[in-house]
């Protein structure tokens, strides 16, 4: 069944880079593989399973064309990241750090030079509906200084921005992406 499923994601693929793959720089592949607190598979039957297809497909794009890999998994999913990498991953979203042991400073020293973070910018579970615009800054400038220090990160918040959230916090956030998310050159 599996092996099926990627047979037709791989077809897909196939045309979508035909149609369109001279114009585009990232493929997006949205596949949740974690819980709060773990993956939702072992390691070891991530790297049995399922590192050996994710492989496949994303050998596949990059054989066909010029596109980074991009896959958007929420939860804590640590165990399996090294795996992933393996794969050919290329840009890991939403970077949910508020999940169990998705720690930034430990995300960004064992995985920061394979991979780009594609968010992890704002806690919007903790601290955006919650706190002070000042509060939002300061946890705005504390991640992008853990997670783009010497490249790899594209800021956005760890997940979409709920309705309780206040507009002046969402403000702040984008003040302070702004004033700490830009690298020199």
């Amino acid at each position: 069944l599996f092996d099926q499923y990627l047979e037709g994601h791989l077809r897909f693929i196939d045309r979508v880079l035909q149609g369109v793959g001279e114009y585009v720089d990232i493929l997006v592949f949205s596949d949740d593989m974690g819980y709060n607190d773990g993956p939702w598979v072992s390691p070891d039957t991530f790297n049995e399973i399922f590192k050996p297809r994710y492989q496949r497909m994303y050998d596949f794009v990059h054989e066909k064309s010029n596109c980074k890999v991009f896959l958007h998994s929420c939860g804590s999913i640590m165990e399996i990241i090294p795996g992933l990498i393996d794969a050919g991953l290329d840009i890991l979203n939403p970077v949910q750090t508020n999940a169990c042991n998705m720690d930034p400073v430990k995300l960004k020293k064992e995985f920061g030079k394979y991979l780009t973070f594609w968010g992890g910018g704002v806690d919007t579970r903790h601290v955006l509906p919650a706190k002070t615009p000042e509060e939002v800054k300061e946890d705005v400038k504390k991640r992008i200084d853990i997670l783009g220090k010497d490249g790899g990160f594209v800021f956005a918040a760890i997940h979409n921005i709920q309705s309780d959230c206040p507009p002046e916090n969402i403000i702040a956030m984008l003040e302070a992406a702004y004033e700490f998310g830009f690298y020199n050159n």
